[in-house]
């Protein structure tokens, strides 16, 4: 005998797929495919200079989003009931909407850290001294700020190298921000549709108005 298929449950389904594919498994690829770039061009930076603080090599970001894009696979491998009905489920949708904001922040982190540093070496004066980098802010002020990238012989390549790579982490965290932004949003729908404020009120069907 063939069983009648809920109308609510199939479109329940439709709308969990998107293309043939699960929902999550665009963005799981997405950012683990930016998590590795990040954390590979992070590592790039920390092999430029020695001196480099953790905040302008931010391969912490890209380790945070391959964490993200795991849970979104194991969250692809969850057979999918509607409401969330199994515990399971509803832990592995939570972390990874909680992980995509964790992403978002770093991200934003990250952007913000290598903007300031861009803007920094945009007014350096560098000189190399002893096989290091050696640059000022206000080369007239004799007390101004200085800097020193150790490990670099060459002032001109390095300054000229981390400008590229932190253009790079600007636009890659960038869109890695917008990536974790929207991947939260559609979480967010998908279990809820519409918000609400208050009481929900349901208007009455054609046959209960009928029956009234």
């Amino acid at each position: 005998k063939k069983t009648k298929k809920d109308p609510k449950t199939g479109q329940e389904e439709e709308s969990h797929t998107c293309c043939g594919c699960r929902f999550p498994l665009l963005f799981a690829l997405l950012q683990l495919a930016l998590g590795i770039s990040i954390t590979v061009l992070g590592f790039l930076m920390a092999g430029i200079s020695s001196s480099l603080l953790v905040r302008d090599t931010p391969y912490w970001a890209g380790i945070i989003l391959c964490v993200v894009s795991l849970v979104g696979f194991v969250m692809l491998c969850i057979s999918y009931q509607p409401d969330e009905k199994t515990c399971v489920q509803f832990t592995v949708k939570l972390m990874y909407f909680l992980l995509s904001a964790l992403g978002l922040i770093a991200c934003v982190l990250a952007v913000a850290f290598a903007a300031h540093h861009y803007l920094q070496m945009t007014k350096f004066t560098c000189d190399t001294i002893l096989e290091s980098c050696q640059c000022k802010l206000d080369s007239v002020d004799p007390l101004g700020r200085t800097f020193l990238y150790q490990d670099a012989a060459d002032c001109g390549s390095l300054t000229s190298m981390l400008n590229l790579y932190l253009l790079l982490q600007m636009a890659l965290n960038l869109v890695t921000a917008l990536v974790c932004l929207l991947a939260c949003f559609v979480m967010w729908k998908h279990r809820y549709q519409v918000f609400y404020v208050g009481v929900r009120f349901y208007p009455l069907t054609e046959g209960q108005q009928q029956k009234v």
